[in-house]
């Protein structure tokens, strides 16, 4: 098990930092804790010192017992240090090297992996400021676990809600036993919606937000894949996670089917995580539509998109494509067919109807259905957590 230093600071979710500890232990783990002075105004050093029976280092000028300095002795002893929660100051102390507090000066001194749990405002999360320091934080190989959309302590919804410690718990352990399994495969994940344009001004969208997709691009990243990540518009930033991740953009379905096309001979997998729009506008209007006194209607003309997973199912070598049926009645069922039609290998059936598991949800409930094989109902789980465990099944698959 491992030695893991958790830096607590100022943010209002710092509670959580406590279950997140408890539970650590309970891995087995050894556990020790630096805290901002920001962070001893929400949570009591006392507690997490009974916790884990090592002092809390709350001071860089404490004394050391035995001459050490503390800081430093506390940053060797880390096999991994986790900043829960992150607050928008720390991560900006990390991005430029501002060592002036016990978290960020052991921080800085800290040789080991870093894992950052961002815990903020939404207004602050969303910054140009804090997007930049975390795009900083990674390309210096910090891992940074994404904050989830969720009622903040200001009283409404938004981006920037710490995560349930279960999560970054299940998060933290997917890095500690992070693996090579994969370092030979390159492996295409779709995420997010696509776009049928009415107009320069409006589109036809979906309510997809990304998270499934990018749990499963996390893990595949993790296992050690090349991953490329074709991105529709997702409620969630995707900060790139190192040089063997290449995030491609795009709006309509057709720039998503481009981009895979360019991507798709060299590559062992392609996994369509996102929600396709099945349908584009016929006649799309160069001009804004205006609205017209009197009019009671307007007329949208709609035809069928390319398929992509269909597509690529027809045509794959020694590739797999695997697909999500995300269905609101029948989903068994209509999963099946899919499986069929689009000649893939691997299709996951979730019922988007629930809300705890559907569209912008942070667990999700699903089926796994491949040719041959009766249907494989995967409890209810965090996406995360799914994510993993997908792309173990498809290391199992690829190695047949």
């Amino acid at each position: 098990m491992a030695k893991i230093v958790v830096h607590i600071t100022g943010s209002i979710a710092a509670f959580k930092a406590v279950t997140v500890v408890r539970m650590l232990q309970k891995a087995g783990h050894q556990v020790r804790v630096a805290m901002t002075k920001s962070a001893t105004k929400l949570i009591g050093p006392a507690t997490l010192a009974s916790l884990t029976h090592y002092p809390v280092m709350t001071d860089l000028w404490e004394p050391s017992t035995k001459g050490q300095i503390p800081h430093i002795e506390l940053a060797d002893w880390a096999d991994y240090s986790l900043v829960v929660p992150a607050s928008a100051d720390i991560i900006a102390k990390m991005a430029n090297g501002i060592a002036d507090d016990p978290v960020s000066t052991t921080l800085l001194a800290t040789p080991s992996p870093v894992v950052v749990v961002p815990a903020m405002n939404t207004h602050m999360w969303q910054q140009p400021a804090t997007q930049r320091n975390i795009a900083r934080l990674i390309q210096d190989g910090k891992v940074i676990m994404q904050p989830v959309h969720g009622k903040l302590a200001e009283g409404y919804v938004g981006d920037g809600r710490m995560p349930e410690p279960i999560d970054v718990v299940n998060f933290f352990n997917g890095v500690i036993h992070q693996s090579n399994e994969l370092a030979s495969k390159r492996i295409i994940i779709s995420l997010g919606g696509t776009l049928s344009p009415i107009d320069p001004v409006r589109y036809i969208g979906n309510r997809s937000s990304g998270k499934m997709g990018w749990a499963i691009a996390q893990a595949a990243y993790h296992m050690g894949a090349q991953v490329d990540v074709v991105a529709g518009r997702t409620s969630i930033s995707l900060p790139k996670l190192g040089d063997r991740m290449t995030i491609y953009r795009v709006q309509t379905t057709q720039d998503m089917y481009e981009t895979i096309n360019q991507l798709f001979d060299k590559s062992n997998a392609l996994i369509m995580a996102a929600a396709v729009a099945d349908f584009k506008v016929t006649n799309y209007a160069d001009q804004k539509i205006k609205k017209v006194a009197g009019q009671e209607q307007i007329n949208l003309q709609l035809e069928p998109n390319i398929d992509i997973l269909k597509t690529f199912g027809e045509q794959k070598k020694d590739q797999l494509t695997i697909g999500f049926a995300a269905e609101t009645q029948d989903v068994i069922e209509n999963a099946q067919q899919k499986l069929t039609s689009k000649h893939a290998d691997l299709i996951i059936a979730n019922d988007v109807s629930q809300s705890d598991t559907g569209f912008n949800a942070d667990t999700n409930k699903v089926t796994i259905l491949r040719p041959g094989y009766d249907p494989e109902p995967w409890a209810q789980d965090t996406k995360q957590a799914i994510g993993v465990k997908l792309m173990q099944l498809v290391n199992s698959m690829l190695k047949k």
